[in-house]
């Protein structure tokens, strides 16, 4: 655990402030997998976790993390959407800070482990080497529902219930799903095609979105 302390924690690459003034692409680059290694083994995988309490979606946190640490990095992703199912998005922009970061206990003491930073990996190695699978949906409920909105909390909500076996359609007053993730937050900060990637992800489990 003292050797795991001494690790600093590692820093994101991104564009070089030089070039990014005459661009829109998104800033941070993400980690590469030999950072993502390093900075999971900063995690000292807590007896009482307080980092899971601190997410409003109990991801498993040590868990993915030791995963990442291990080189199992599809599994990671799949650890993480086993509870969330916009890990793509939320490792952008969900204030980790102030929320399982805030609690960590390794920032005690030093820098807290870059929760939110591992999990933008983890979905992101997933989706570039082609590894997302669609997770195996129970027999139809007999159950219908509709979900009115696209936004995060829609998305969100639909992705949930169809893993139960219900029957979901998410009504979209916008041509493009998303919310303020789509019409709210810049592309240097959230790249639409991330966006894209994780509704459509919704679409091959089952989700049916239309536009009002």
């Amino acid at each position: 655990m003292k050797e795991r302390m001494k690790i600093p924690r590692q820093r994101m690459p991104e564009q070089d402030p030089k070039v990014r003034v005459g661009n829109f692409y998104e800033v941070p680059y993400g980690f590469t997998p030999e950072e993502a290694m390093k900075e999971a083994q900063r995690c000292i995988q807590c007896k009482t976790p307080l980092c899971v309490g601190g997410c409003p979606v109990n991801i498993d946190i040590p868990w993915f993390i030791r995963l990442i640490e291990e080189g199992k990095f599809v599994e990671a992703a799949r650890k993480l959407k086993e509870t969330n199912g916009l890990p793509a998005v939320c490792g952008r922009v969900c204030p980790q800070e102030d929320q399982c970061e805030k609690v960590c206990v390794v920032g005690k003491k030093g820098e807290p482990v870059s929760i939110g930073r591992l999990e933008r990996f983890a979905a992101d190695y997933e989706r570039e080497h082609g590894e997302v699978s669609i997770p195996e949906i129970p027999r139809w409920t007999g159950k219908k529902v509709a979900v009115v909105g696209g936004g995060p909390a829609g998305l969100t909500v639909a992705g949930d219930l169809i893993k139960k076996g219900h029957k979901v359609t998410v009504f979209e007053a916008l041509h493009t799903p998303g919310g303020v993730l789509v019409y709210g937050i810049p592309e240097f900060r959230l790249p639409k095609k991330i966006v894209e990637s994780e509704v459509d992800y919704l679409r091959k489990m089952g989700v049916d979105i239309q536009d009002c």
